[in-house]
């Protein structure tokens, strides 16, 4: 892909990696996670070696993301502090899903909805691990209760909906807002895309310019 010179850059080589590094695990959890929780989907246990290799390595891709979200939510929490522009933003977040977005809110480096979604996406995180934990029985179920097991694997599903629900958002607004996954593989995104998207932003990194 041919890029111009003046694109500005808005991820590191070492963001997007991390980035990559919890997309890639998240589908494949997701993957054998949904053949464990349906038999319709139990075939998907074949891309793991069969049944006993899924619930083997289940637990450990988890925890290779879970590793991954931390390093990136240490990354980009302050970023996604909400602030009244934020939350103004997600009020009028109508106007934004009908296509018109020139009355919104001037976002920054991230807008309103992203940074809900980081929330978000943090909190099903923190449920899908503590929960993974209690119900991961080579090494920790047995210092639990049985009460407690069954109730963790009630959240550890949900939670897991939630975020299978919430990518499935993520993906889909990159997608929908035309030069933003450029901005994760090359790190860059034009000064167009900028200025219309995260006005704020943009003056910020170019001193106020055009």
């Amino acid at each position: 892909m041919k890029r111009d010179p003046k694109d500005l850059a808005r991820y590191t080589a070492p963001e997007r990696a991390n980035h990559w590094a919890v997309g890639m695990s998240f589908i494949l959890l997701a993957l054998s996670g949904l053949a464990f929780f349906h038999p319709a989907f139990y075939p998907l246990n074949q891309l793991f070696g069969g049944g006993v290799w899924a619930r083997i390595l289940h637990p450990f891709i988890g925890v290779v993301m879970a590793l991954s979200f931390v390093a990136m939510f240490f990354r980009f929490w302050k970023l996604n502090i909400m602030t009244p522009t934020d939350k103004e933003w997600l009020s009028r977040i109508r106007e934004m899903v009908d296509g018109d977005d020139h009355n919104m809110p001037e976002a920054g480096k991230y807008n309103g909805g992203q940074k809900l979604l980081f929330w978000l996406l943090a909190g099903c995180m923190a449920l899908l691990t503590v929960s993974g934990i209690v119900i991961w029985r080579a090494y920790f179920s047995a210092l639990f209760p049985i009460g407690l097991i069954r109730l963790s694997s009630v959240v550890h599903a949900t939670a897991a909906a939630g975020m299978i629900a919430l990518i499935i958002v993520h993906v889909y607004a990159a997608i929908w807002t035309k030069g933003t996954i450029r901005a994760m593989w090359y790190g860059t995104v034009s000064r167009a895309w900028a200025k219309q998207h995260h006005p704020a932003w943009f003056r910020q990194i170019t001193g106020g310019g055009k």
